[in-house]
């Protein structure tokens, strides 16, 4: 039994004064004591949404590459990440699954995620429109069985001709189906959820606005059963949107992501998503073509922080950035909270959640 950290240890219900006692890679126990220092303990980060960091991308399928902005992330308390791609051919989408399988297999990756290239031209953002299409089945399907368990979740634009039943596919397949990069209308939306979709990429972004007449895919996602992404970057969401939305889908609905490019953790410069340029000035990522924001620069502790920052209570704030995304993907029996009984991965923070050190599988990185 090893004693691994004295401070506050946010559980999923409460932030509790105590010790965090470790057998091997495996939380054993949560001991409450009062005589503790001010330091908090979370668990390690899920995140859901993430094309890449330090330098490094996912988006070209090349495995060095992979590793290296999962390593980045890992430095940063992402303990469980899947990688995820912008729309593309075909080709590199399958080239992607089979580089990425061994990832997976060895637990580098927690999967990838497809954001298109099924996608809405109106409402395509940073996706390059060179690659969008319309839902092929055939395509999902050669995916999903090259992948073997690989591909584990895909955005789709539920207004397009052959999207309900891509959804359906994909749900029924044990994959994550996304609404997101839609200019679907609330109707649309609504019947997308009940094909099977079960998440929001990106919450607003990408998206219809609302209308009071036509409430479209924001109001409809939110009135729904999925769960909601949100980029806690303050550049993406005004802190008020932030705290609105996780309000009103609450900690269990609600998940916070990075979106986060190769440019994280990187100097400004020019930076290529896609095939289309970047370039990232005092952080903020936009397509050098037309300004459209281009992911992110963020990393989930900081988005912790930010969301702390917009008013979220602690315990929901670090439900969102892991318990929430470890169910969606399944593996709440193995992760994504301080409990006893699953994997010690944790993150270490100061009294003002900035980020001290990370547990990986009971070691300290």
């Amino acid at each position: 039994m090893t004693r691994a950290f004295s401070g506050r240890i946010v559980t999923p219900d409460a932030v509790v004064p105590g010790h965090l006692d470790l057998d091997g890679d495996t939380i054993a126990a949560i001991v409450p004591d009062d005589g503790v220092g001010d330091d908090v303990l979370v668990p390690g980060f899920v995140d859901l949404h993430c094309h890449g960091g330090g330098g490094h991308t996912f988006t070209t399928g090349d495995v060095d590459a992979a590793c290296g902005a999962a390593a980045f992330h890992l430095g940063h308390g992402t303990t469980t990440l899947l990688a995820s791609l912008v729309s593309s051919p075909f080709e590199l989408m399958l080239s992607a699954v089979s580089g990425f399988r061994p990832l997976v297999e060895a637990g580098v990756l927690a999967g990838i995620h497809f954001e298109g290239p099924y996608l809405s031209h109106a409402r395509c953002g940073a996706q390059n429109p060179d690659f969008l299409r319309d839902p092929v089945m055939a395509e999902i399907s050669e995916l999903i069985e090259a992948g073997a368990g690989t591909v584990r979740m895909m955005t789709v634009a539920p207004e397009l001709p052959g999207a309900l039943e891509a959804i359906a596919y994909l749900n029924g397949h044990g994959v994550l189906a996304a609404i997101g990069h839609t200019d679907a209308t609330y109707d649309q939306t609504h019947a997308g959820v009940a094909a099977g979709a079960s998440v929001a990429t990106h919450l607003f972004n990408g998206m219809r606005p609302p209308h009071h007449r036509e409430p479209g895919p924001v109001v409809g996602l939110l009135s729904s059963t999925v769960a909601c992404e949100l980029i806690a970057d303050n550049i993406h969401l005004h802190p008020g949107m932030l705290a609105f939305a996780a309000g009103s889908a609450g900690p269990d609905r609600s998940v916070l992501i990075t979106d986060a490019i190769d440019a994280t953790g990187m100097a400004d410069g020019r930076y290529e998503l896609g095939g289309q340029e970047v370039v990232v000035a005092d952080r903020v990522a936009r397509l050098a073509v037309n300004g459209s924001i281009a992911g992110s620069t963020l990393t989930m502790d900081v988005a912790l922080r930010n969301a702390v920052a917009a008013g979220l209570p602690l315990v929901g704030a670090a439900r969102m950035a892991s318990t929430t995304p470890a169910r969606l993907l399944g593996l709440s029996d193995r992760l994504g909270a301080l409990a006893p009984g699953l994997r010690a991965d944790a993150v270490a923070l100061s009294p003002d959640l900035s980020l001290r050190r990370v547990l990986h599988a009971g070691t300290w990185l």
